[in-house]
C-alpha cells in the first residue's frame, strides 16, 4: 500500500484543520503529511516513548520544565513548519500557544519503517537549526540502537550507541541508559 500523497494548504488552513483531523498530520514547506498511513502505532513505539517519558517525567517536573508525549505539536518559527515528536521536553520560555510549543532542548523520534528516512535525514536539519535544542535523540524499534545527536561547541556531535550505554539529557543534568529506554521491549 503506498503512503498518500502530500496535500498543499496554508499555515492557516492546516492549523484550522488540523483540530478536527482524525489522523496526526506534519506540515512542512507548504504541505501536510499524514503522520501514519495506519491508525496506531507498534507495541515497541509506544513501549519505548513511554519508557523516555516516564523517566524524565519527575525530574522534569522538578526543573520546571514541561514533558509531552506524541500530541503536543512542535512549532518551528523560522520555517512554518509543525511536527509531532514522539517525546519533547521544554525548559524554555511558554510558547503562549496551547496547542504548540517552539523552544524544545529534547526531541525524541522512534523510528517507525514508515518515517524512517524522514525522521533521520528531513527532520534533522530542521530540528538542529532550534536554537533552544541541546539534544535529538533517534531511537530505533527494531533493534537497541540510539543515534544521540548533542550540540556542542561548534556544531553537534553524534553519539551512535548499540546494545548499551547511555545517552545524556543536558537540560536535566541526567542520562538515560539504553535498559532503560527498552525495557520491556528488547
Amino acid at each position: 500500500m503506498s503512503e498518500p500523497a502530500p496535500r498543499a494548504m496554508s499555515v492557516e488552513e492546516y492549523l484550522r484543520t488540523e483540530e478536527k483531523s482524525p489522523h496526526k498530520r506534519e506540515y512542512v514547506g507548504g504541505f501536510v503529511y499524514p503522520l501514519h498511513a495506519q491508525a496506531g502505532a507498534s507495541r515497541s513505539h509506544v513501549l519505548i516513548s513511554g519508557n523516555i517519558f516516564g523517566r524524565l517525567y519527575a525530574d522534569a517536573l522538578r526543573a520546571g520544565c514541561r514533558l509531552y508525549q506524541s500530541d503536543m505539536k512542535l512549532r518551528v518559527e523560522d520555517t512554518a513548519s509543525f511536527f509531532y515528536p514522539d517525546v519533547m521536553l521544554v525548559c524554555d520560555r511558554d510558547s503562549g500557544d496551547n496547542h504548540a510549543e517552539t523552544s524544545p532542548c529534547l526531541l525524541v523520534e522512534v523510528l517507525p519503517d514508515s518515517t524512517a528516512s524522514h525522521d533521520r535525514f528531513g527532520k534533522y536539519g530542521v530540528y538542529t537549526a532550534i536554537p533552544s535544542l541541546q539534544s535529538y535523540l533517534i531511537v530505533e524499534q527494531k533493534e537497541r540502537r540510539v543515534y544521540a545527536y548533542q550540540r556542542q561547541a561548534g556544531g553537534w556531535h553524534l553519539q551512535d550507541l548499540s546494545g548499551s550505554g547511555s545517552v545524556e539529557v543536558p537540560c536535566l543534568g541526567r542520562s538515560l541508559t539504553l535498559d532503560e529506554i527498552y525495557l520491556g521491549v528488547l
